[in-house]
């Protein structure tokens, strides 16, 4: 874990710091102690129930619910457009991130100066089996966390409601755009910081299995051709992200993916240096693109049932579907008939017994 009384130690920075949590109380007050140095932390919440508001609460941080309706916004998204900041400058953490001392420090620089871009990329170290996975696709991994709040949006990658990954925001990106819409310029830090996302192979397969749900929307979506407004664009002469999404995007064309998958981060991206937890990595990595597969095929076939028209039934199946006891109309007044007869025979029978 990384050391946090140094971080306490600086004079409070004017920036805010957006948390997300739900039942987080193992990891919230980390957290809050790393960026101690910042003037507001608010955490936004989904009703925790295991002492996460508490905690947070006497951690100085602020409390704000979030109760999402299944649609879009999702958490982050809300929580930037809603809550009233006390400033300009906005810092995402995950309740599993740390920012280091030093990232503090370089932090405090950017929102103090006035010639800063409106934007910094800061790049993540994902902690695994007790070590940090510095191959394997996994590093360098930059995200747009650090932004003017104004100026900052998580793409909307489709309009399918709950996907069942969630309230939170899972592989969306950050777009950076003015007024206009014009796509601004931003930087990138020098310091990294930390993620604690997967304290154990348990907690990785719950959450990829949610975010599978997620994938296979996304998957989905790309089969038929739809580009929801607002979602980061696929370009092989884009941005970075443009190009990583323009990449993925054919990639899920190609046959065999999840074994490609296992190639790419083992041996192209070299997790193999990373010894026995980058193979373990890289194989819960082609695990996860065949979730998603599978199940946007399923959403594919629901889809399908959905669409197709409902058949009129044969005679035959008609006829099967009704009860065995059923008897048309003829054979109804037949049946009539025979009963009628049989109550006179046995009637004069009785009458010729009596005389």
């Amino acid at each position: 874990m990384p050391a946090t009384d140094s971080a306490a130690a600086l004079p409070k920075v004017p920036v805010s710091v957006l948390i997300p949590v739900k039942n987080e109380k193992a990891n919230i007050k980390a957290v809050i102690q790393s960026v101690a140095f910042a003037d507001e932390v608010v955490v936004i919440d989904s009703h925790s129930t295991d002492g996460t508001i508490e905690m947070a609460e006497e951690m100085g941080a602020r409390v704000v619910q979030f109760d999402w309706d299944g649609k879009f916004p999702k958490k982050k998204n809300w929580a930037i457009m809603n809550v009233d900041w006390k400033h300009e400058w906005l810092l995402i953490l995950d309740a599993d991130e740390h920012i280091t001392p030093a990232g503090a420090a370089e932090i405090a620089r950017i929102v103090t100066d006035p010639d800063s871009l409106d934007g910094y990329y800061l790049n993540r170290r994902f902690m695994f089996m007790g070590g940090w996975l510095k191959h394997c696709g996994y590093y360098p991994s930059w995200n747009l966390r650090l932004f003017k709040h104004a100026l900052g949006r998580y793409e909307r990658l489709d309009d399918v409601g709950d996907t069942g990954s969630g309230d939170n925001e899972v592989h969306e990106h950050v777009l950076l755009r003015d007024a206009e819409g014009k796509e601004l310029e931003a930087g990138w830090a020098k310091e990294d910081f930390l993620h604690y996302a997967y304290p154990d192979i348990s907690v990785w397969v719950e959450k990829h299995n949610r975010y599978s749900n997620w994938e296979a929307r996304v998957i989905e979506g790309v089969r038929k051709g739809q580009t929801a407004e607002g979602s980061l664009q696929a370009s092989p002469f884009g941005t970075p992200l443009e190009r990583k999404r323009w990449i993925k995007k054919m990639a899920y064309k190609l046959p065999f993916r999840p074994f490609q998958r296992f190639v790419y981060h083992y041996i192209v991206r070299k997790g193999f240096l990373d010894g026995r937890r980058g193979f373990i990595m890289c194989t819960l990595l082609g695990f996860y693109e065949f979730l998603g597969i599978a199940k946007a095929k399923e959403l594919q076939l629901q889809g399908e049932r959905k669409e197709a028209p409902t058949p009129e039934p044969t005679a035959r199946a008609a006829a099967e579907a009704l009860p065995a006891n059923f008897k048309t109309l003829p054979e109804a007044k037949a049946a009539e008939s025979r009963t009628n007869e049989s109550e006179t025979v046995a009637a004069a029978s009785g009458a010729t017994a009596e005389s």
